[in-house]
């Protein structure tokens, strides 16, 4: 990624993606593998290499298969369409076992904005962002350094607020790139347009993150952690991953156990000074489990079993500390993830 951070300084036009080798750990060499593919990319457009964007995704520690990455461009150049969004979208799959794809359209004075999205991941998922890429496009007139500003908050909330595992990779990047090409007029820091353009963009990132975590590596059921009444958002978001990053958590709803316990622990590990036990709340979905201090007197095993039976899951955990709310996304545990990772290479 280092060769496309440095390109963004000279108005990139093209995006060029691997996957199944990450081209990361392979020294100098590797470098120049990146720095190639760009050069023999813009033989075919009459374009100047640092206006090339180069992303890899896939099995660390070996070299770039340049030759055969090269061999392919004039073939990719060819089939170049605005159809061709869900091609795209399954040619960067590593893991996945589906292509990952939004599209939103918002009006603006009469006029369309169009946002296309695509994006792919499915282990190695730990923010900041981890093993995935993501890749959005907009027709919307709008200068980049407010485009920079709407993605990085759109990014915050979306793709670094998702795990399946914990881990974060080599290789990750999410990029937008909007074209000006639609009618509607250009979207300013200081224009009413602004909050809505924001927000579609915040829709896309969210939808587009949300699937990564539905196609999690061996996931049977999405979970949400949303932590409110906290001091602030970053205790929030710490205490939504220290339960999201548990193994035994996500074991556990992999079995459809409501083993609560294990929920509690986690809370109680997180790092939250000075908190008072019987002020906190868990609930899954709407039935409360813990409160004041324990065991909720009114819940059952039965309740508790009807909900984790389920494939989708909220986690409530209610500090009774302040008033700040997030959520992180993840997924379970099952046999599947340890052996997709097992196998990952043969």
């Amino acid at each position: 990624m280092h060769v496309a951070k440095a390109n963004l300084a000279y108005a990139p036009r093209w995006l060029l993606i691997n996957s199944g080798n990450a081209n990361a750990g392979t020294g100098e060499q590797g470098m120049k593998d990146a720095l190639t593919s760009c050069a023999e990319l813009t033989t075919l457009t009459g374009d100047t290499p640092n206006q090339v964007l180069p992303f890899s995704t896939g099995v660390i520690g070996q070299r770039l298969p340049i030759a055969k990455l090269t061999a392919a461009l004039p073939t990719a150049i060819a089939q170049l369409d605005s159809d061709n969004w869900d091609k795209a979208a399954k040619a960067i799959m590593t893991t996945d076992t589906f292509p990952k794809g939004v599209t939103k359209v918002i009006h603006i004075a009469g006029e369309a904005i169009t946002f296309n999205g695509i994006s792919k991941g499915a282990g190695m998922i730990q923010p900041n962002m981890a093993t995935m890429l993501g890749f959005i496009a907009t027709d919307a007139k709008i200068q980049q350094p407010l485009l920079q500003q709407c993605l990085a908050l759109a990014v915050e909330q979306s793709f670094n607020r998702i795990t399946v595992d914990g881990d974060t990779s080599t290789n990750d990047a999410c990029v937008i790139m909007a074209s000006g090409r639609s009618h509607a007029p250009e979207i300013t820091a200081d224009s009413e347009y602004y909050p809505v353009f924001a927000d579609a963009l915040m829709s896309v990132c969210k939808q587009l993150a949300e699937l990564i975590i539905r196609d999690g590596e061996g996931a049977t059921k999405l979970m949400r952690i949303v932590v409110s009444e906290a001091v602030n958002d970053e205790e929030a978001v710490r205490v939504a991953k220290t339960i999201a990053h548990s193994p035994l958590v996500k074991t556990a709803f992999f079995a459809s156990d409501p083993n609560w316990g294990r929920i509690l622990a986690a809370v109680g590990r997180a790092g939250v000074e000075n908190m008072v036990l019987e002020d906190v709340q868990l609930y899954l979905n709407d039935v409360c489990i813990v409160r004041n201090g324990g065991c909720a007197d009114d819940y059952t095993e039965s309740a508790g079993q009807s909900v984790m039976n389920q494939q989708e899951i909220t986690v409530t955990v209610k500090l009774g500390r302040g008033v700040a709310t997030q959520e992180v996304l993840t997924c379970d545990f099952s046999y599947d993830y340890v052996k997709i990772n097992a196998e990952y290479r043969t």
